[in-house]
């Protein structure tokens, strides 16, 4: 009994020495399938798309085409208040949605879009001109619902800080993840996003691999446009979500409503030139008028 102790000591102990000192290579066993490799980062962008009060028949098609071509859109109900827009980032929260499109129609013919990320910003809030619809166009274009689109920016985005900041932003909504829901694992139309005049131009093609004149003929990639287009024109650009300091204001915007009242001025000085000129020509007139004469017929034979 007294060697079987003694035996167990002497191990313990050599246990204990090698515990303590630098383990060798050979003791070492190390599992490959126990090492775990670094996450990848996901892409969870999610938008939530609803609407004021007051949007016509043009803005709503507007908005199901965008609908459509954005699978990890949410759409909500319509805000009844234009002036509580600090509600957006609760509802949007509500929803898992860390972005928001919300589209404010103003006297039912101006059309405003806020792109904005929530709940920490930035907010842009832009002007909606020239919109056509998918099926106000009726293009030749075709795509699968639910596929996810290439983005395609203008270079010169990259010339200035606002573009840089409306580009990354743009990216966040119109790009679609692709682990999401409702996407499909296709890629086979153009989101285009064009600045000209100080405006971004917006278009959708489709992309052909074949020739549809030739369809047994070498592939040949081409772009047909599919809709919807319209043109944004920057307003403000927000530090906050629906608020907050003024990043970016753009010198250049008239407010439409200025526009018509200027265009509703001209034609009322059109028309108070006309009556002037109707006074003048009725004063000249009776300045002409010569006196009757001693010896008209009307007083001779009177």
């Amino acid at each position: 009994m007294a060697p079987l102790l003694t035996t167990r000591k002497a191990y313990a102990a050599q246990l204990d020495v090698k515990g303590k000192g630098k383990r060798k290579a050979d003791d070492i066993n190390v599992n490959s399938d126990d090492v775990q490799q670094p996450k990848q980062k996901r892409n969870k962008q999610r938008v939530l798309l609803l609407s004021s009060r007051g949007i016509t028949h043009r803005m709503r098609h507007l908005m199901n085409d965008l609908e459509t071509l954005l699978p990890h859109v949410k759409k909500d109900s319509k805000l009844d208040s234009k002036s509580q827009l600090h509600l957006l980032p609760e509802i949007a929260d509500l929803n898992n949605c860390n972005n928001t499109l919300y589209f404010e129609a103003r006297r039912h013919e101006d059309l405003y879009m806020w792109a904005t990320k929530t709940p920490n910003g930035p907010s842009i809030k832009l002007h909606v001109q020239n919109v056509h619809t998918m099926d106000e166009l009726k293009m030749t274009g075709n795509c699968l619902k639910g596929s996810r689109g290439i983005l395609s920016f203008d270079k010169a985005f990259d010339e200035t800080e606002w573009g840089k900041l409306t580009k990354e932003v743009f990216t966040h909504i119109f790009g679609v993840p692709p682990l999401a829901r409702k996407a499909k694992p296709f890629i086979d139309h153009v989101l285009t996003f064009s600045i000209l005049d100080n405006k971004i131009w917006f278009r959708n093609f489709q992309i052909m691999e074949k020739d549809p004149l030739q369809p047994n003929g070498p592939p040949q990639t081409s772009l047909v446009e599919i809709g919807p287009r319209f043109v944004l024109t920057p307003i403000r650009i927000f530090e906050g979500a629906f608020g907050g300091a003024t990043v970016y204001s753009n010198p250049e915007f008239v407010t439409p409503a200025s526009v018509r009242s200027v265009i509703r001025h001209a034609r009322g000085d059109k028309y108070r030139q006309r009556k002037e000129a109707q006074e003048e020509t009725s004063k000249r007139k009776v300045l002409r008028k010569r006196d009757e004469d001693t010896l008209a017929v009307s007083k001779v034979f009177a």
